[in-house]
C-alpha cells in the first residue's frame, strides 16, 4: 500500500525513515568530514585547508581513507533517529493541520498524497509541517552531531598541537573564544605521517563521558540553537521542495491521461528517477536555506577538542567571529561540498522511503 492509499503508522515512520537515513549517511559521511573541518578552521591565521579538494587530500594522506569515515558510528545512529523522527513527526503534523482545517475552498485531491485525507495539503502548509518536525528532531540530533563533530576533528586536535592555556589576543578578540586548528607545516607534516599520535583517539562512548563530566548532562546539546535553526529552516524547505517537485510530475503524468480515463496519479506512479530528481531539488533546497547555522554549530561544537580550555562563545558571538575574521565567506565554508553530498543523499532517502512504503505500507498496521 503507498503512501497515498492509507494512513501512516507511527511504526512504518520509523522503520522506514531508519532504514532510508542509515543507507544515505554511508554514502554522504565523508563529504561531511571534510565540511566539518572545513567549518572548523582557525579565525586568527590563514585557512588550513585550501578548499573542499585540499581537505579530502590531506585527510586521505595522512588518516587513509578509513579516516574519512572517522566518526561514523555516531552520525548512523543519528541519522535513524533523524529521519525516523522527521517523517513520523512530518506525517503527523500533516494531520494535525488537516484536523484544524479539514476544507480548504479551491484544493484538490489530484496527487492524493497525503495518507488518504479528503485534500492535499497547500506548499505553504507542507512546510509548516516540515518545520515543525525539523523543529522536534533538533533536540534529538544535537547531541548526535556534537559528538559526530568532535570525533572529527580529534586527529587534527592531536596533529596540531593546540595551544590550552595561552590565549593571546589577535584582533578583537582572544583566540580561545575561536575553533584552532594550526597552518599545516612541512616539519609537522612530516612528523605526523613518520610517527602516529601518542595519544588514543576518543570513541564514542568516551566522549559522551567527557561531555558529562565536565558539564552535565546539558551539555550534550551545545550547539542547539545552530541545530534549531538549520533543521526548522532546513526541514521545511526540504520537504516542501521534495513534494512540490514530485507534484510537478504528477501532474504531468496526469495531464497525458485520456478523458475518459478516471485515475489519480499518486507519487506510488512516478518512476524512481522521477523521486530522485524530487528528493535531490529537496536536499539542495535544505542545504542553502540556513547554512551559516551550521557553520556557527560546527565550529561551536569543536571547541571542546581543538581548544579544550576555552568556554565555547554563543552563537551570536560565534557568528560575529567567523563574519569578521573571515567575512560571508567564512560562514558558507563547505558549502559546495555539502550540496555534492547532500543533493544524492535525499535523493536515496526519499527513494528508499518511498520504495518502502509503496511496497510496505500497511504491513506493520
Amino acid at each position: 500500500m503507498g503512501a497515498e492509499e492509507g494512513h501512516s503508522n507511527a511504526l512504518e515512520d520509523i522503520t522506514f525513515g531508519s532504514v532510508a537515513g542509515m543507507v544515505a549517511k554511508v554514502f554522504e559521511h565523508p563529504f561531511d568530514l571534510v565540511k566539518v573541518r572545513l567549518q572548523s578552521q582557525p579565525t586568527d591565521r590563514p585557512a588550513t585547508f585550501k578548499g573542499p579538494w585540499d581537505c579530502f587530500n590531506q585527510t586521505r594522506r595522512r588518516e587513509g581513507f578509513v579516516g574519512l569515515y572517522r566518526g561514523l558510528t555516531a552520525p548512523l545512529v543519528g541519522a535513524a533517529c533523524e529521519n525516523a523522527t522527521l517523517f513520523l513527526c512530518y506525517n503527523k503534523w500533516k494531520d494535525v493541520i488537516l484536523a484544524v482545517r479539514p476544507e480548504l475552498p479551491g484544493s484538490s485531491s489530484v496527487g492524493g498524497s497525503f495518507k488518504g485525507k479528503n485534500r492535499e495539503l497547500t506548499t505553504a502548509e507542507l512546510a509548516v509541517a516540515g518545520g515543525g518536525a525539523g523543529f522536534m528532531a533538533s533536540f534529538v540530533l544535537t547531541p548526535i552531531e556534537l559528538i559526530k563533530c568532535r570525533m572529527q576533528v580529534q586527529r587534527l586536535a592531536m596533529e596540531g598541537t593546540v595551544p590550552s592555556s595561552v590565549s593571546p589576543q589577535t584582533g578583537s578578540h582572544p583566540v580561545s573564544s575561536t575553533p584552532h586548528i594550526p597552518p599545516p607545516s612541512s616539519s609537522s607534516a612530516a612528523a605526523s605521517l613518520a610517527k602516529p599520535p601518542v595519544a588514543k583517539l576518543q570513541g564514542p562512548i568516551a566522549l559522551i563521558g567527557d561531555v558529562i563530566r565536565k558539564n552535565g548532562f546539558k551539555g550534550l546539546w551545545l550547539g542547539q540553537t545552530g541545530t534549531l535553526f538549520r533543521e526548522t529552516g532546513g526541514s521545511a524547505a526540504w520537504f516542501a521542495t521534495f513534494e512540490y517537485t514530485a507534484r510537478l510530475f504528477i501532474a504531468r503524468y496526469q495531464s497525458k491521461l485520456s478523458p475518459g480515463e478516471d485515475k489519480v496519479v499518486t507519487k506510488g506512479d512516478l518512476s524512481k528517477w522521477e523521486l530522485m530528481v524530487s528528493g535531490a531539488m529537496a536536499g539542495v533546497a535544505y542545504t542553502v536555506s540556513l547554512f551559516p547555522a551550521d557553520s556557527i554549530k560546527s565550529a561551536i561544537q569543536t571547541q571542546a577538542e581543538l581548544n579544550p580550555n576555552s568556554t565555547p562563545p554563543s552563537f551570536v558571538r560565534m557568528a560575529k567571529i567567523i563574519y569578521r575574521s573571515r567575512g560571508i565567506k567564512g560562514l558558507y565554508a563547505g558549502c559546495g561540498t555539502t550540496i555534492a553530498k547532500s543533493a544524492p543523499s535525499s535523493a536515496m532517502i526519499f527513494v528508499i522511503y518511498e520504495t518502502l512504503e509503496s511496497n510496505f505500507g500497511g504491513f506493520m498496521g
